[in-house]
């Protein structure tokens, strides 16, 4: 739990100075990208399971 502690903090510690500096922007701006669009794919594997579970429950019912 300590080094996954200190990941983090020097994670943080990194994103602080690339933020304080002109290059740290563009770095920002593409990690506020990367998580919209990890956002965007965790909804559409939520939609997606919330499918395939439907479609299974249905299966064992005609089945059993």
């Amino acid at each position: 739990m300590k080094r996954a502690a200190r990941i983090v903090g020097t994670v943080c510690m990194r994103v602080q100075n690339l933020m304080h500096s002109e290059g740290g922007q563009d770095l920002v701006e593409y990690a506020l990208l990367v998580c919209l669009i990890a956002l965007a794919a965790i909804a559409g594997v939520r939609h997606v399971a919330t499918a395939v579970n439907s479609v299974f429950s249905n299966v064992s019912s005609s089945l059993g």
